[in-house]
């Protein structure tokens, strides 16, 4: 699990669809499909239901949202406290 995975994960939550997380984030749809598909196999469960109209959260994924933001807030503020641009 790394910084670029859960930040894929929380824009597709934000976004409702992978090909608008691509775009908001500057990645293409099938590189966000593929950190998605990372994440899911580190934590051995299903983060989102896809269907044609985007993916919605899994009971699984709506719970592990707020960690998620969070920990992005967190590794935000070391980066800020560091003086550290790499991702």
């Amino acid at each position: 699990m790394n910084e670029r995975e859960l930040q894929a994960f929380v824009t597709v939550a934000q976004c409702g669809r992978m090909d608008l997380a691509a775009q908001s984030l500057g990645y293409s749809q099938p590189a966000i499909s593929y950190q998605i598909k990372c994440l899911e196999q580190t934590l051995s469960t299903r983060l989102f239901a896809r269907n044609c109209t985007g993916a919605a959260l899994t009971r699984a994924g709506a719970l592990m949202l707020p960690s998620a933001q969070a920990v992005l807030v967190l590794m935000n503020g070391i980066k800020t406290a560091t003086g550290s641009a790499v991702g």
